[in-house]
């Protein structure tokens, strides 16, 4: 009877092993895909921060050639 629940034991950790290193791998794998859409969103926010300064400096370029014009016609 003492052997038996000792093979009992030993299935009952062996099971519990298997069954945790399944949730590693899954815990792993969630992990991986995660830091993967944290590197596409960052790449997306730096081509977005990009525009933006791009579109920054055409309307600041536009203005100066605006006030560059009026000046002009005012002399």
């Amino acid at each position: 009877m003492k052997t038996s629940a000792i093979v009992s034991c030993i299935a009952v950790l062996g099971w519990s092993a298997l069954l945790a290193g399944c949730g590693l791998a899954e815990t792993s794998a969630v992990a991986v895909s995660q830091a993967e859409s944290a590197a596409e969103q960052a790449k997306q926010g730096k081509e977005m921060e990009a525009k933006v300064q791009r579109d920054l400096e055409a309307a600041q370029q536009a203005a100066a050639d605006q006030r560059a014009a009026a000046e002009a016609q005012s002399q």
